[in-house]
């Protein structure tokens, strides 16, 4: 079933075998209609439970097989009657609204089985490419949601009031932090991500321990946390390689003794040349 023919060869079938019943068979077309809605299911069932597609798929496959003989015995209900009240074959099968009803059950069907094709097999390359066709600037854009977050202060009230005290803290000390890459950052690729601290009087915060947790929002598993040594005083340096252009959210730490400060920020990288 998860053959995207499967299900327009089935409809083909149940056709195909209403019009032998109905035509070599003293059957008229609402008995016909029941035998094909009976073998339909009964056949499809049975195989769905050897070959298990998923309940949701089951139930459109059933429903459309089902919608299909009823539109079959609607017609020919439809055409018995007209022959019936004129007494010989006016050459006309139906009107308007049998008509009507065939075009609303066939955009049925293709919408369902366009439906099922995709919910087991994904949008076929060429149709995605020509329906959604990638920018340069979808290349270097991510979404992001939520979920990665350094700290879980919420969910305990001990835990955010320390964490107020921090702020309390954080602010009384005046620390000025300023963080960047000193190079475009791009995925894939080592730049040089450079932190600057300074004392509220503009003298060097020197002897710190400095480090930078780069955290993906979409994806944990690229989660990265970089030490940046001090190569003078109050500036830490080092070579960063993300794997993966976006947005990142950063966490970054300075410890001195028992003072800690944090920022909060987000960087974007980009994608690099070769990318796809």
């Amino acid at each position: 079933m998860e053959n995207m023919l499967a299900l327009p060869v089935g409809i083909l079938l149940q056709v195909l075998l209403f019009v032998l019943l109905y035509r070599f068979t003293a059957l008229g077309g609402k008995q016909a209609a029941v035998i094909v809605a009976f073998l339909a299911v009964g056949v499809t069932v049975p195989y769905a439970l050897l070959a298990w597609p998923g309940g949701d798929v089951l139930a459109i496959y059933v429903a459309l097989f089902l919608v299909c003989a009823y539109v079959l015995g609607i017609i020919s209900s439809h055409r018995e009657r007209r022959l019936a009240m004129a007494g010989e074959d006016s050459g006309r099968w139906f009107h308007w609204g049998p008509a009507v009803i065939i075009l609303f059950f066939s955009l049925v069907f293709l919408v369902n089985a366009t439906m099922v094709v995709l919910s087991r097999q994904g949008m076929p390359a060429p149709l995605a490419r020509l329906l959604l066709p990638e920018s340069d600037r979808a290349r270097q854009v991510t979404m992001a949601f939520p979920g990665t977050v350094a700290r879980d202060f919420h969910k305990k009230e001990a835990l955010y009031n320390e964490y107020l005290e921090q702020v309390r803290k954080q602010e009384a000390r005046g620390w000025q932090v300023r963080q960047g890459w000193l190079e475009k950052p791009v995925a894939g690729q080592p730049k040089p991500f450079q932190v600057t601290v300074t004392a509220r009087d503009g003298s060097p915060v020197i002897g710190a321990r400095v480090w930078v947790a780069f955290l993906r929002p979409s994806d944990q598993r690229l989660d990265q946390r970089v030490e940046l040594p001090e190569k003078d005083s109050g500036l830490y340096r080092a070579n960063v390689e993300l794997p993966s252009p976006g947005l990142w959210s950063t966490t970054l730490m300075i410890e001195r003794g028992e003072d800690v400060h944090e920022v909060q920020a987000n960087t974007l990288i980009e994608a690099g040349a070769g990318a796809p």
